[in-house]
Formats: C-alpha cells, structure tokens, sequence
C-alpha cells in the first residue's frame, strides 16, 4: 500500500442515489419479529424492509392517529 493517495481527480460515486445515515432506535421485538418473518418469505433484508415501509409513509404522508386515555 502506498502511504499517500491523490484524491484530487476524484468523483463522487455516480450509482449512489442518496446515502443512508446510521441512526439508533428502539423497536419492540413484535415489531422486529414482523419485518424479520416478512424478510424470511421476501429474501430482502429486514432493516430495508423498515426503511421502504418508512419511507413510503413519508412519500403518502401518512399522519399517525394517536389518542390518549384520559
């Protein structure tokens, strides 16, 4: 390996639509179980899984409706 590259002539890598961003969150384990069977029957992965079903709630933007017990 050298010690020094020259990055200068370089470009950004064309396939690469929009980069994902690493981010923690907590999920319950029925969740998780959900999209991991669903990946098992599919053969896509479960974490890409979540991310279409997220992604296409923003795309619809679907509102969650939430009400509280009072």
């Amino acid at each position: 390996m050298r010690k020094r590259y020259d990055f200068s002539k370089s470009i950004p890598n064309p396939y690469v639509r929009k980069a994902k961003r690493q981010i923690t969150i907590r999920l319950d384990a029925e969740t998780i179980d959900y999209f991991k069977a669903l990946s098992t029957r599919s053969g896509v992965p479960y974490q890409n899984l979540i991310n279409l079903y997220l992604r296409d709630c923003a795309a619809a933007k679907r509102q969650l409706k939430m009400e509280w017990a009072s």
